[in-house]
């Protein structure tokens, strides 16, 4: 199963500083920056590489590796939620071309926890991608009933890239089980899976609206 759960430490305890309420906007934004960046050399860990040799300055022999993939990599900021986890993201792939995607997701209020949410998107900006050969990584910070990344990830097929990577920081149960039935090659980056939605669509526990907190 291609779920990878960053539960260490060090992550959970930037987790617990973005769950808290009372953490300021320019904190809570500058760890979601840390995030994106752990969350990257996560990825890093699970490209493609190749065992290669290499002279030292001492003239001697080192084996060693070449993640060749760190060169083929676009990252999708689903805005404006992803902004700063993409900021991360980019310090661990510098070379990384990105798109946008600016997609909305119609509330409604109701006394059941809603299933699917109707979702526009109304504004995309894809850089070309490789067929079978670039690693589109998607970063959205919450995943909760996952309607919004389905439709991302419909989009970003068309392209036939070599893997798609979700880089997110909650997935909520059901929204993480709905991706990998539908798309079960997708790999899911997180640091936590929350049980429960609201019956506005958001995570509980959660952290709130990401997006919100990051910018206002």
């Amino acid at each position: 199963m291609p779920l990878f759960l960053v539960e260490k430490p060090f992550t959970l305890y930037i987790l617990t500083k973005l769950r808290d309420a009372n953490t300021d906007q320019i904190t809570f934004r500058k760890n979601m920056v840390r995030l994106g960046r752990i969350l990257g050399y996560e990825i890093c860990n699970n490209l493609d590489f190749r065992i290669i040799e290499v002279t030292t300055p001492l003239g001697a022999k080192a084996v060693g590796v070449d993640i060749y993939d760190i060169d083929n990599i676009v990252i999708i900021n689903v805005l404006r939620a992803a902004t700063p986890l993409v900021e991360g993201l980019l310090k661990a792939f510098p070379a990384a071309r990105q798109g946008v995607i600016a997609a909305s997701r119609k509330e409604i209020v109701g006394r059941e926890v809603p299933k699917e949410m109707e979702i526009d998107i109304f504004y995309k900006k894809i850089p070309k991608i490789k067929k079978d050969i670039d690693n589109v990584i998607i970063a959205d910070p919450m995943i909760a009933t996952a309607s919004t990344m389905l439709n991302v990830i419909a989009e970003i097929n068309n392209f036939q890239p070599k893997n798609i990577y979700i880089a997110s920081v909650i997935g909520s149960e059901y929204g993480v089980k709905r991706i990998l039935d539908k798309y079960p090659d997708v790999n899911i980056f997180t640091v936590s899976i929350d049980p429960e939605l609201n019956n506005l669509g958001y995570i509980l526990p959660g952290l709130g609206d990401a997006g919100d907190r990051a910018f206002g």
